[in-house]
């Protein structure tokens, strides 16, 4: 387990592709016990990341901690970017993607609608375009909301899948979905200290396509 900062009141750490991020057998909690050495250590989840996706988390250790991470979430004051590669090139340097998203328990897919229906939610994220070779496009995403799938299922309904991301359209690439917690900005609670935190993804591909020289600083 790739512990990037521990405190009484918090962890920060790196939760790997196939593990979930909730307490339960397996999860990232049960994990960071384990690193810990202390199998009864309070670990609490504040934010999540889908199963396939990897990197940046971070945990609460207490419910005074957890309370307040999830208040800042709640508030938009907790900053989160992730890193993705996808097919084609977004036709605008930056933009935002505002959709109304639905999520389908048979198929355990979200989907784009176009119109307000039962169960539908809003869901709007933040784009910039790193780099492209034409084919495939680097981008960095603000989440302004955190649906369910909601990255993967916006840029795929604009026929951008992530690469890797089969359950979205994406062909085979040979890769694992390339969709990456690359930093997280929040206040300590205990300290009242902003921290930021930033962690590229590992040199493999497909990340090696694009020089690291492109993540944002």
């Amino acid at each position: 387990m790739n512990l990037i900062y521990y405190d009484r009141n918090l962890i920060v750490a790196i939760k790997p592709a196939g593990v979930i991020s909730t307490d339960e057998s397996g999860g990232m909690p049960s994990l960071l016990r384990t690193a810990l050495g202390d199998e009864n250590a309070d670990i609490r989840t504040v934010h999540r990341l889908d199963q396939v996706v990897s990197g940046l988390m971070v945990y609460a250790q207490n419910s005074e901690t957890a309370s307040e991470l999830s208040r800042q979430i709640r508030a938009d004051e907790f900053k989160k970017t992730y890193l993705a590669i996808v097919h084609g090139v977004p036709e605008a340097r930056k933009g935002r993607m505002e959709d109304l998203l639905l999520r389908s328990k048979e198929s355990r897919k979200t989907f784009v609608v176009k119109k307000p229906v039962r169960g539908a939610q809003e869901a709007i994220l933040d784009y910039e375009l790193l780099g492209s070779n034409g084919e495939r496009s680097l981008v960095a995403i603000e989440l302004i909301t955190g649906r369910t799938h909601q990255i993967r299922a916006q840029f795929s309904s604009r026929n951008m899948p992530l690469l890797g991301d089969r359950k979205y359209g994406a062909p085979e690439d040979n890769c694992r979905i390339a969709l990456w917690s690359y930093s997280l900005g929040f206040t300590n609670p205990s300290t009242g200290r902003f921290m930021t935190f930033k962690v590229k993804p590992p040199k493999e591909y497909p990340w090696t396509e694009f020089d690291s020289s492109l993540f944002p600083r």
